[in-house]
Order: C-alpha cells, then structure tokens, then sequence
C-alpha cells in the first residue's frame, strides 16, 4: 500500500471534514484487516517484523483520525 498522506488533508490541503474522516477510518480499517490476513508465521522473521512495523504504522494513523473525529 502506498502513503496514506491524503486521509490527513482536504483537497485544498485544508483539515479534512467529518465526512473524509470516516471515510480514512473506513479505509484504514479494511487496510489493517487486509494486513491481518498476511500476517507471516514467523514471528522471528525480517517479514513479520516488517508486517508489525506496518501494522503499527496504520494503527497510529488510524488514532490520530479517531482523535481528529473526538475534537
């Protein structure tokens, strides 16, 4: 998956509105479920922690939107 630098910004490069939000929530939900679904065997590998760091990543993105929808 490509940057997701777009789900923070509004066309214009303004703060998003509620309605981009939910959609970047969305988005990122079905992303973290795709990953969920690749998820290496071995937990001891380059991939998995590859997988983990990515995983990560989508999570902290996908809060900081949650928090964006709480303000």
């Amino acid at each position: 998956m490509g940057d997701v630098v777009w789900l923070f910004d509004g066309p214009d490069g303004s703060d998003p509105d509620r309605e981009q939000l939910l959609a970047a929530v969305e988005f990122l939900r079905a992303e973290l479920a795709r990953l969920d679904e690749e998820e290496p065997e071995d937990m001891e590998s380059e991939a998995y922690e590859q997988w983990g760091d990515r995983h990560e990543e989508l999570e902290d993105r996908l809060d900081d939107l949650m928090d964006q929808l709480d303000e």
